[in-house]
């Protein structure tokens, strides 16, 4: 990247709102210039394809397909682009599945200006960038000791959560209770979880969980 060149953004989340105070935000120094908005993973393939940014600011919650689906695709075809996660889920294990699709930070909303700023410059030039909280829960990751075999190891601790209550037969409005979650995150967790096992139905769903131990 010309370090005389503002650092090209699109910016991808489903809230108008937000990528409204997300732009104006960044308008605001020179060094950052938003060249698209894109409102879904698919949009956002599309854009990134056209525009050739230098770096992609994603929302997990997106519809369709889901901003860490969207990140391992873009990471694969547009590897020139780096993809910082900028979320509302505190969710230690999305952190975790964001660095495994390839992002190269991740963001809380609720991050200031210059937590923003600074991990657009990082990872604009190919390094890693997190916010405060971000970096507790890596050192928190790092910090534990390797835990024994759980089943289906391709989902994360929290779409194994979620799988186990479809298990037990709760439907999404009862899982986002227990679980503290709104319901297009359980949503999202369960779309997430059908193709990851490449199933179609929470049916099948139940049954494979309950034949690996899953379910009350």
């Amino acid at each position: 990247m010309n370090n005389d060149q503002p650092i090209s953004v699109v910016i991808v989340d489903d809230h108008p709102l937000y990528r409204y105070g997300l732009k104006a935000l960044l308008e605001k120094t020179e060094s950052v210039r938003v060249v698209g908005e894109a409102t879904s993973g698919v949009e956002a393939l599309s854009m990134v394809h056209d525009l050739k940014p230098n770096l992609v600011l994603m929302d997990i919650g997106l519809p369709g397909s889901t901003g860490i689906e969207t990140t391992k695709t873009l990471v694969g075809r547009y590897p020139q682009t780096s993809v910082v996660i900028v979320t509302v889920a505190s969710d230690k294990d999305d952190l975790l599945a964001a660095i495994r699709a390839g992002a190269r930070g991740f963001m809380l909303k609720e991050a200031d200006s210059t937590e923003i700023h600074l991990a657009i410059q990082i990872a604009s030039l190919g390094g890693l960038a997190f916010d405060s909280r971000a970096s507790e829960w890596i050192i928190d990751h790092l910090a534990k000791p390797p835990t024994s075999f759980k089943p289906f190891p391709e989902l994360t601790d929290r779409e194994r959560e979620v799988l186990e209550l479809i298990a037990s037969g709760q439907a999404n409005a009862a899982i986002a209770r227990e679980l503290k979650l709104s319901v297009k995150t359980v949503r999202n967790y369960v779309s997430r979880i059908f193709a990851k096992l490449h199933i179609a139905d929470r049916t099948t769903a139940a049954v494979h969980a309950r034949r690996a131990g899953l379910g009350r």
